[in-house]
């Protein structure tokens, strides 16, 4: 009799029919009675001094039931404290000074949005215009208008890393480039906007619905802000459509919808337009990085040099570790023994930076995988071969001490190659067409922040089913379902007997939050805990009715029976009757998982993630030169997650990741216009949309990571990463053009074309 095995398999996720029939319910489908509808006051300037706010008007308009402003809450100011030198630095409603447009001033709730729209237009506020600054170079020279007073040249974070020796690398060298490189402003873009119902009731207990991807981070920032102890307030996040990093943090609107529910007696709905998304929630860092390489003559690589500089916006939030991720992955996909990095995240009269998919890395990798191809021309290497000849291995230590205990970055390389046709193609294709290839590491989680420990329980229902606990939040990554599976996996039953319980800090064990990729890795270890802790107890009854020892049984295919003897047994639903009814004692497993970063965030020695995926990829493109339009044709993924648990979730992250950075590449950018963000919209925001996407051949490299109890590793992430200088490579090999800035555009192909030809 076999076990019943489930992970590995491509099955359905468990809400896939509630979701395609319309039935599963979003933050704005939660609907409480009495419930008032909540709008925020943005400032219209890009730094100023707050003289007066005067809201009497506004309160008076029919239909208004509450209005505030930043004197009438507690002032407490959030953020994230942990990272080296960063600040708590933010406010839910701006007391003093604003310091984008967008920030927040005042808010109002009504009987409905239209009311607390025009409840908006009859509050008066007084400004003094403060002189504002939008390039973070400048920002740094004296005399910039300082944004915050503990920072004089305003820098928000810095990092300084050095490893080796840098100056007898270069020395050593046989050939060193040096190139600029410049990313821009871009925006997550899921489809569901950031949206919260906060109800405050009689107790003083609030309960906030939000589409929040990390309710115990959100927790803590809230109870700061609010003054209230956290056990005062539960976060129900219930399913969220899209998050990309955009949904991590405290957002001010979950602020302004607690404070206003206390004040009303009500419960109070805010919802972003997506205007208000785009310009006042958070987007990616745009960075310019100075990177010098020294190889030798065959391609090895010997050190780099990286300066870096972010424009952070107006404050910390998480943003911080975008500086130190990118300076992990200048150091983790090859071996890089010599290392120096130094980094600055600056302030700037602008909408928040903070994470996105792959946080930090895009930009980084951008870099150094443009960089890697020009030297390769230059050198007249092969682009594969010298990929393989620096790829890390398993066993690998970083020269920041980052061990590698698992890694399939060689055979990812060497599937690409083989399934595009590199070695045939590159240099080689008809005019108008060419093929690019780059590589990416990723972290799979880290507890750089709070609540970095994941806890899961679990109880077996009377007919042998289970109902899991976990706080992974599902922000359609298809983690419930990959922790059903782990469950499933370990104490033999089928997925559909497993219901997931998540996102209710009330009911579910601690966990950060689902960014970083921490979900299967973190979550996923302290289910299979929980399961293995439950069987444990599982084992126990059964061995006492059938008189044997609890390791002569086997579980599978919903029974539990005595090794050799398949016919001596019983079925789960019979073992926990005889737990419940003739113990009293009901079957319930309690599990973590729990790693202590190693990392010293300051020095960037130790390891920062219990695990690192790997991946490699090939964009085939095609370009217009009459008018520089770009198709990307073909692309062919290969990823290293560890063990796959559900391979066609995994699948469609690759294929996600494919069209986020395909954007990031060619079209997306925030273009702005005195601080202000000129295409805040998705008709003027340029996405790919469906028939913009190429054909993509995904293959999944698996290996098996000791150190990880589930095995499974990053999937959400990596491919992102290096989908965008594949396509810079493969540009590159059709038009001979160098490009360091993004997004490539037509405009620019053409111009660096024109430029090519009169030199």
């Amino acid at each position: 009799m076999a076990d019943n095995l489930v992970i590995g398999e491509p099955l359905p996720y468990l809400e896939g029919v509630s979701k395609a029939t319309g039935e599963t319910k979003f933050t704005a489908d939660v609907a409480i009675p009495g419930l008032l509808y909540g709008k925020i006051l943005r400032s219209p300037h890009l730094h100023a001094r707050i003289l007066n706010v005067d809201y009497g008007k506004a309160e008076r308009l029919i239909g208004v039931k509450g209005v505030m402003a930043g004197k009438d809450t507690p002032g407490r100011k959030f953020g994230v404290p942990r990272y080296p030198g960063a600040r708590v630095d933010q406010q839910g409603l701006a007391t003093e000074r604003v310091r984008y447009v967008g920030d927040e001033v005042a808010a109002v709730a009504a009987v409905d949005f239209d009311t607390a729209e025009e409840a908006l237009d009859l509050i008066r506020v007084d400004y003094e215009i403060l002189p504002a600054v939008l390039d973070p170079e400048e920002a740094m020279k004296p005399g910039a208008s300082r944004l915050h007073d503990h920072s004089p040249d305003n820098v928000s974070a810095r990092q300084k890393w050095h490893f080796g020796d840098i100056v007898k690398a270069f020395a050593e060298s046989d050939y060193i480039r040096e190139d600029r490189f410049t990313t821009t402003s871009v925006q997550h873009c899921a489809l569901e906007p950031h949206t919260c119902v906060a109800s405050w009731d009689v107790s003083g207990r609030v309960t906030l619905w939000a589409s929040c991807a990390a309710p115990y981070v959100c927790r803590a920032q809230l109870a700061l802000t609010l003054d209230l102890a956290e056990s005062k307030i539960r976060i129900l996040s219930p399913y969220i459509g899209g998050h990309f990093g955009s949904k991590t943090p405290m957002f001010s609107h979950y602020f302004c919808a607690a404070l206003l529910s206390r004040k009303t007696g009500r419960p109070v709905k805010f919802a972003h337009t997506r205007e208000e998304v785009f310009g006042a929630t958070l987007r990616r860092h745009p960075m310019s990085i100075w990177l010098k390489t020294g190889v030798k003559r065959d391609g090895t690589l010997l050190g780099s040099d990286c300066k870096l500089i972010a424009d952070g916006g107006a404050y910390v939030s998480t943003g911080a570790n975008a500086l130190l991720l990118a300076g992990t992955f200048l150091t983790v996909t090859y071996r890089l023994p010599n290392v120096r990095y130094e980094a600055c995240r600056v302030y700037t009269n602008k909408t928040i930076s903070g994470p996105m998919r792959g946080f930090g890395a895009p930009q980084i990798r951008f870099a150094a995988e443009a960089q890697l191809e020009y030297i390769c021309r230059d050198l007249g290497l092969d682009p594969v071969e010298v990929r393989l000849k620096n790829a890390i291995h398993a066993g690998d230590e970083m020269p920041n001490k980052f061990v590698i205990n698992s890694c399939g970055l060689t055979e990812c390389i060497e599937k690409v190659a083989a399934a595009s046709g590199f070695k045939e193609k590159h240099d080689k294709m008809p005019d108008g067409r060419g093929i690019g290839l780059a590589c990416s590491s990723f972290i799979s989680g880290h507890s750089i922040l709070l609540h970095a420990p994941s806890g899961a329980i679990l109880k077996f229902d009377e007919d042998g089913g289970i109902t899991l606990l976990t706080g992974v939040s599902n922000v359609g990554q298809g983690s419930d379902t990959a922790m059903g599976q782990i469950a499933a996996e370990e104490l033999g039953i089928c997925l559909e007997d497993v219901r997931v319980v998540s996102g209710d800090t009330d009911l579910c064990p601690v966990h950060a939050g689902s960014y970083s990729s921490r979900g299967t890795l973190w979550g996923g270890s302290a289910v299979k805990a929980a399961a293995q802790d439950a069987k444990r107890q599982l084992l126990e009854v059964v061995a006492e009715k059938l008189e044997c020892s609890p390791e002569d049984l086997q579980v599978g295919n919903r029974r539990i029976w005595v090794k050799g003897s398949p016919g001596k047994g019983m079925s789960l639903a019979e073992a926990v009757t005889a737990s419940m009814l003739g113990k009293g004692n009901p079957i319930m497993g309690r599990g973590y998982f729990k790693i202590e970063s190693l990392m010293n965030a300051e020095s960037g020695e130790g390891n920062l993630s219990p695990a690192y995926s790997f991946g490699a990829q090939a964009a085939e493109v095609a370009v217009d030169r009459d008018t520089g339009q770009v198709k990307v044709l073909n692309m062919w993924v290969a990823h290293d997650p560890g063990v796959a648990i559900n391979r066609m979730s995994i699948e469609g992250q690759l294929h996600g990741s494919v069209q986020m950075g395909q954007g990031q590449a060619l079209t997306e950018e925030l273009i702005a216009e005195d601080g202000r963000w000129m295409n805040a919209s998705f008709l003027d925001y340029r996405m790919p949309t469906a028939v913009d996407v190429p054909h993509t051949d995904s293959m999944l490299v698996e290996t098996y990571d000791p150190t990880v109890p589930v095995g499974a590793k990053e999937a959400g992430e990596g491919t992102q990463i290096s989908t965008v200088p594949a396509i810079v490579n493969a540009l590159y090999d059709v038009v001979g053009v160098r490009f360091t800035d993004l997004p490539i555009t037509p405009e620019k192909i053409l111009a660096a074309l024109e430029a090519r030809d009169k030199a």
